[in-house]
């Protein structure tokens, strides 16, 4: 394994012109002096500069943790509630509490906030994931500050995001970010099998990256330094740079973007995707898997070609055409992930045939892959 990269950089490519967008998470630990009490002063100090970067041009959209957190100290909980019915009473106390304390914040800054409140199936559904798009891009270009939450209060598991994390992670793809802050109690990425220091820099989220990375032990939280990581590789791919920092630390955003950079930054990986390939590759929950064989591996890595019969060893999952699935490698290591041009059966009856065996088996009809070259994206 290479040693992780310690030597923090100068600047950044933002110290001379702020960054357009951003989306900064706030975990409840930042949140929070203890079960169910907001820290206050904390939150004021993060409205502030907040609306410093906003007077800098640079627009911000405020993921916020802290709704069950607060539930639980109304009922008088000390830990998390296990069951689903518990915890989404917690939410529905909290939440209303969180908003209240989030516009107290941006009063002295004369800001308005927007709640919004988003299960997975409103990123998920194209028609909704779009309305999410255009409602955040209206609240900005009114100059409000939309504050996003997961709607705890109804999510169940299929219809959960996870952490507030992934959540983030998905609003900055939704809205091109340049930057997605993510800010816990955690002071950076720290490389306990080696230097036992920060990584102040992540060019690429490698398994010895991924390694480093733990749960939480918090009664409130959920999700850890594991889950931040995950939602940096997600953003990065979709061309955003993730900065993981301490919410503690005094004037944190300013530090950020004057490139003097507390914590870890995740480099965004090549070019963005564009807007319905991201929407593809990280919005959805696949109802199966086609697995193909080294030849197609190559096919649609290297050739950017659809994916034909030819190339499919077999199919799992029982969905229906029009659904999305991943595609893997023989090994069935995932690579990449599409909408299916034929239902699971079918694929099971027409795997590893020709184009021409295909035409004799569908007279008529026009489009015979697999899954087509734009309703493909490689992860």
């Amino acid at each position: 394994m290479s040693s992780p990269d310690t030597s923090r950089p100068t600047s950044h490519a933002f110290t001379t012109t702020p960054p357009r967008r951003i989306v900064v998470k706030l975990g409840t630990g930042v949140l929070t002096s203890s079960v169910g009490e907001l820290n206050g002063q904390r939150i004021g100090a993060i409205c502030a500069q907040i609306a410093g970067l906003r007077t800098r041009g640079t627009e911000v959209i405020v993921v916020t943790s802290g709704a069950i957190g607060l539930g639980m100290g109304r009922l008088g909980l000390s830990k998390r509630p296990r069951e689903l019915a518990k915890k989404q009473a917690c939410a529905a106390i909290g939440q209303s509490l969180l908003m209240q304390t989030w516009q107290r914040g941006f009063d002295p800054c004369k800001l308005t906030i927007a709640q919004v409140l988003l299960t997975h199936d409103d990123l998920r559904i194209r028609s909704r994931y779009l309305a999410v798009k255009a409602t955040l891009g209206q609240l900005l270009a009114d100059g409000v500050v939309p504050v996003i939450n997961e709607n705890d209060t109804v999510s169940a598991a299929e219809i959960k995001f996870g952490d507030n994390d992934t959540l983030s992670a998905m609003v900055a793809s939704l809205t091109q970010a340049q930057y997605l802050v993510i800010l816990s109690l955690a002071p950076g990425l720290i490389d306990l099998r080696g230097t036992g220091q920060i990584v102040p820099v992540v060019e690429k989220i490698t398994p010895e990256i991924e390694a480093m990375a733990g749960g939480t032990k918090s009664e409130t939280a959920v999700g850890g330094m594991a889950s931040k990581v995950s939602a940096a590789k997600l953003a990065t791919k979709s061309g955003c740079g993730v900065f993981i920092a301490s919410g503690a630390e005094p004037e944190v955003l300013n530090k950020l973007f004057s490139g003097r950079s507390p914590g870890t930054f995740f480099a965004p990986s090549g070019l963005p995707m564009e807007s319905r390939k991201r929407w593809l590759a990280w919005f959805q929950r696949p109802t199966g898997t086609i697995v193909v064989n080294a030849g197609a591996v190559r096919a649609l890595r290297e050739g950017g070609k659809s994916l034909l019969a030819v190339g499919v060893t077999r199919a799992t999952g029982g969905f229906a055409a029009g659904d999305i699935v991943n595609v893997a490698c023989p090994d069935d290591a995932v690579f990449a992930r599409g909408v299916a041009a034929f239902a699971e059966d079918e694929i099971s009856r027409i795997a590893g045939q020709s184009t021409d065996e295909l035409r004799a088996l569908f007279p008529g009809r026009k489009h015979l892959e697999v899954i087509h070259r734009d309703n493909l994206v490689l992860l």
